[in-house]
């Protein structure tokens, strides 16, 4: 598995595109693959911070959500804006929806064979 994070509008998407070649691939945008049939050999995650949002307001387990796919599609490309930089949220929701985010990324770093930050789309390695 591969994480690839970075700011907002960086061009994450294609960095990893272009530098995989991973034509031809399945983007989920928002979204993870919930079974295998719908999944191909190359997945993108494209904007796994929106899924985890989603996920946390209809009270569901982003955390072992994204575990068991990680441990099903090892692999996949998970890509995520890093949202734990500015102002911390006045709304509670907003800071525990930062705070699962934030961990669930270290989780994911720990565990990925690659990490890369992203800006203006130029890649830095970091793992």
């Amino acid at each position: 598995m591969k994480l690839v994070i970075g700011g907002y509008a960086q061009g994450k998407l294609n960095y990893v595109l272009q530098k995989y070649d991973m034509e031809p691939c399945q983007i989920w945008d928002g979204g993870i693959p919930m079974n295998k049939s719908e999944q191909r050999d190359t997945v993108v995650i494209n904007h796994l911070h929106h899924w985890i949002k989603s996920r946390i307001a209809e009270d569901g387990f982003p955390e072992e959500e994204i575990f068991a796919f990680v441990e099903n599609c090892p692999n996949c490309v998970i890509i995520s804006d890093e949202v734990g930089n500015g102002i911390v949220p006045i709304e509670a929701f907003e800071r525990e929806y930062r705070e699962r985010t934030g961990r669930i990324l270290v989780e994911l770093a720990k565990k990925a064979e690659e990490v890369e930050r992203v800006i203006c789309g130029i890649g830095q390695k970091i793992k």
